[in-house]
């Protein structure tokens, strides 16, 4: 495998396979939390009515949350010292609370108005994301600090993927299992159970990084910050500001939230393609696709797309690596306007292998090219800022989510849906949710090539700033 091929790698520099296997355990529950959500909010529309403009603010205004406590929490994990290190005490608190908050906050009544489940499902969704945030944080942090060697960084995270993609290959057939009627009376019960499963493995699966894995840089000496509340905000403040600065880094947020949140916004489409345009307005069919569709992209993902990804990036380097994937992905894109076809529904799982070079291949490679930024970053800062580099990459993420779930209630909305029509939606609401489909990832994927095409931190500058990283404070090793 890809994540063993140690050829140049010095072996103080390789993390030992538990410590991998603990961190990828990590990686499937974070993605979970992340696609898991996401999955069952279509519920709040087809299964309990709810205005498709409401469950868009649903979907956005916890996001926002989300992402102004990102960054606190990254700066309250690179600054703190523990007898148990900077990360773990709160990945394991905020595993537990996560999977509570979440079978919870699904057990929601029958027969109420949509003011109640707006207001009741928005509390327990900023509770969910308050404790994803103490979780996925420091986690994330984890894996940019867990190594110092260039190739180690990218099988790490390649790894990690690979056992991460499980969630996603899971998450597909949620739908299908909640519209079974041979397993739940309705649509809404299916949800309350599916939360509950959801739930256990988070709290369980959860804590797993926390207890077995090693921080390089948990022993440091902390670093002079400001003293009191005042002093703090003004250090937390000039991180921030700081963090955006660095401009390696920003381009990568960028390719970043372009190609996941436009893959995301056009994919919250395809439900209702499937199910309005392609069958007709059977449930039971468009969910057995979507599951299909979901499981193939998954698979290729989990066996082909992630390992791939690992193998050219030591071949070539992490940025042409990039163009390759999201090219392919562009390719698959423009596959599924010909797959939605209602007399061979099943060719749109020929677009499937190549959509999953995109999200595939993306968070393998901005994870160990993050993990280079923070050195470039601690080369000028003298600071380990791993905390803050992942909370505001993916604070960039997640205001995109928020916009994509504003975007799409706006969008489903504005192209003409109403869920009271059933199958006779108008021919424009059907052409419009394909266009909105296929064409939004498309062009969000291509500008994101162009931005990273000026990206600067080679394979040969990161071993020029390891080398003086070392010089002047040591190694580091686990």
């Amino acid at each position: 495998m890809i994540f063993d091929a140690f050829s140049k790698t010095a072996p103080e520099d390789r993390i030992p396979f538990g410590q991998k296997l603990a961190y990828a355990v990590g990686m499937f529950v974070n993605n979970l939390q992340a696609a898991a959500l996401p999955a069952m909010s279509v519920i709040l529309n087809l299964g309990l009515q709810v205005d498709p403009r409401w469950v868009g603010l649903l979907a956005a205004i916890p996001r926002v949350f989300d992402a102004v406590t990102d960054p606190i929490m990254g700066y309250i994990s690179d600054n703190t010292r523990s007898r148990w290190g900077r990360r773990r005490p709160y990945i394991f608190a905020g595993a537990i609370a996560a999977g509570v908050i979440f079978a919870l906050m699904w057990q929601l009544p029958e027969g109420r108005s949509q003011a109640f489940y707006f207001w009741v499902f928005l509390t327990a969704s900023l509770l969910f994301f308050g404790a994803y945030t103490v979780y996925a944080t420091p986690f994330v942090a984890f894996g940019y600090e867990m190594t110092a060697d260039y190739h180690e960084r990218t099988r790490l995270h390649t790894f990690a993927n690979i056992v991460g993609q499980i969630a996603w290959l899971m998450v597909p057939w949620f739908y299908a299992v909640m519209a079974d009627p041979r397993l739940f009376e309705n649509k809404v019960q299916g949800a309350r159970f599916l939360a509950i499963v959801v739930g256990v493995i988070v709290a369980v699966m959860g804590v797993v990084p926390a207890i077995f894995c090693r921080e390089r840089f948990g022993a440091l000496p902390p670093v002079k910050i400001g003293e009191g509340v005042w002093g703090n905000l003004k250090d937390f403040f000039k991180s921030f500001a700081e963090t955006f600065r660095c401009k390696p880094f920003v381009k990568l947020c960028a390719a970043t939230f372009l190609v996941f949140n436009g893959y995301q916004l056009g994919i919250s489409f395809s439900l209702y393609v499937m199910i309005y345009y392609v069958f007709g307005g059977s449930d039971s069919l468009a969910g057995k696709l979507q599951g299909w569709f979901g499981m193939l992209t998954s698979a290729v993902t989990l066996v082909v797309v992630i390992p791939l990804t690992g193998w050219i990036a030591e071949k070539i380097d992490k940025r042409t690596t990039f163009f390759c994937t999201i090219g392919l992905s562009l390719v698959g894109y423009a596959l599924k306007w010909v797959g939605y076809n209602p007399a061979h529904p099943y060719w749109l799982l020929y677009a499937a292998p190549l959509t999953a070079f995109g999200t595939g291949s993306l968070f393998t490679l901005m994870g160990s090219m993050i993990s280079d930024v923070c050195d470039y970053d601690e080369l000028t800062s003298y600071r380990r800022r791993e905390g803050m580099f992942g909370a505001i990459y993916w604070w960039m993420v997640k205001v995109g989510m928020a916009l994509a779930g504003l975007l799409s209630g706006v969008l489903l909305w504005a192209s003409g849906f109403d869920v009271t029509l059933g199958p006779a939606q108008p021919e424009q609401t059907l052409l419009l949710l394909r266009v909105f489909d296929v064409g939004i990832p498309l062009l969000t994927s291509a500008a994101a090539i162009v931005i990273l095409s000026r990206y600067e931190i080679t394979e040969e500058r990161a071993r020029q700033i390891r080398m003086e990283l070392e010089a002047r404070r040591g190694k580091l090793t686990l």
